[in-house]
């Protein structure tokens, strides 16, 4: 199977390094990643259930843990480059705003009223650790790591990935338009096509263990045939999952045998009309549609009028420079902003912007 070598690791902008770097290009991606302010926020972003006190229940942030871990473990059997695989798989999901897929759903739905195109959290990723970060400088990342990024789809489950187009800034920025309009490009690399597939496998079955732990489902309810091939707990499922991608994956693409990706799509349609449409899970959804809304109208309104004591001043264009303020739109300004924010954060806002405060 086709390795990446770091030494073709290549970004949009060179670097003069003092002395010689102790890591390669692909762990200097993970170290960035890593301390960059948009994962410290990993750890109070929803994964499927908000507003939900247990303790138990997973953030972002366990998923792309966990989905490092996984990916990385088929990629030491695969013979694949592991710091690309944890480079694009803690950065894959940086730019989900609060409330988790719902949450992109409404600010989608603004972004897209606002005549300032689609929010998808794979482009908004992209957005933070490119023109955001850093004061607005970026990170300035490798390509693989940030085509890995772009190119992820834990919406869309696979049976077979094959690397597609890539090797300059320029396919990429073709993939980034391409992406807009509803696609979904292929990675450049193996690696990226592993964390492609491997994210449905890090959270299929845990979404399952933290609908039974609230009491949304019952382990009994997983359908028989899917347990009889693939189990019924977590661990069980990630095995299995795990196991057939490394016992069928070519030199050329990660791939399923038929029957566990049948199992597969099937556990997934059981997860979408059980948990992710389940009527409790959403109960307080259009509580939080309207924040979305209320928050949105009001930060564009804040920008415009160049009120520096919003929060959108205060906790974020505060700290950038003029090259991110001289390309932005009050739209999008605000978009950034209610993006990178945490769940709580996102109500600390609402209630700053929108509460009565006692004098």
């Amino acid at each position: 199977m086709k390795r990446s070598h770091p030494a073709q690791g290549v970004r949009r902008r060179p670097e003069e390094s003092p002395k010689a770097d102790m890591r390669d290009a692909f762990s200097i991606d993970v170290d960035r990643i890593l301390h960059s302010q948009a994962y410290t926020s990993y750890i109070d972003k929803t994964q499927v259930f908000y507003l939900v006190g247990h303790q138990g229940i997973s953030h972002r942030v366990i998923h792309v843990q966990l989905l490092s871990r996984i990916a990385r473990t088929i990629g030491r059997k695969l013979g694949l480059n592991d710091d690309l695989i944890e480079a694009i798989a803690i950065g894959h999901d940086i730019g989900h705003p609060p409330f988790g897929h719902d949450g992109e759903l409404y600010l989608d739905e603004l972004c897209t009223e606002a005549g300032i195109g689609p929010f998808r959290h794979n482009l908004q990723a992209i957005q933070a650790l490119e023109r955001i970060e850093k004061a607005g400088l970026g990170l300035n990342l490798t390509l693989q790591v940030l085509d890995g990024i772009l190119c992820h789809n834990g919406e869309m489950t696979e049976q077979r990935v094959s690397p597609g187009q890539g090797g300059t800034f320029k396919d990429f920025d073709l993939k980034m338009a391409g992406a807009l309009k509803g696609e979904s490009p292929l990675p450049m690399t193996m690696e990226g096509c592993l964390v492609r597939v491997a994210d449905s496998v890090s959270y299929i079955g845990r979404d399952i263990e933290d609908a039974i732990s609230i009491g949304i489902i019952s382990r009994s309810d997983i359908p028989r045939d899917v347990a009889g091939v693939l189990g019924d707990t977590n661990g069980r499922i990630v095995y299995a999952l795990v196991e057939d991608l490394i016992g069928n994956s070519t030199s050329g693409a990660m791939v399923y045998s038929p029957e566990v990706f049948d199992a597969l799509m099937a556990l997934k349609a059981f997860n979408y009309e059980k948990i992710y449409t389940n009527s409790d899970v959403k109960r307080e959804s259009d509580k939080i549609r309207n924040m979305y809304s209320l928050v949105f109208a009001r930060l564009v309104q804040d920008i415009t009028d160049r009120d520096q004591a919003s929060p959108v001043f205060t906790g974020f264009l505060g700290r950038l420079g003029d090259r991110y303020r001289n390309t932005h739109n009050p739209f999008e300004m605000a978009r950034d902003y209610m993006a990178g924010l945490t769940d709580s954060a996102f109500l600390r806002v609402f209630h700053e912007l929108f509460v009565p405060r006692m004098v």
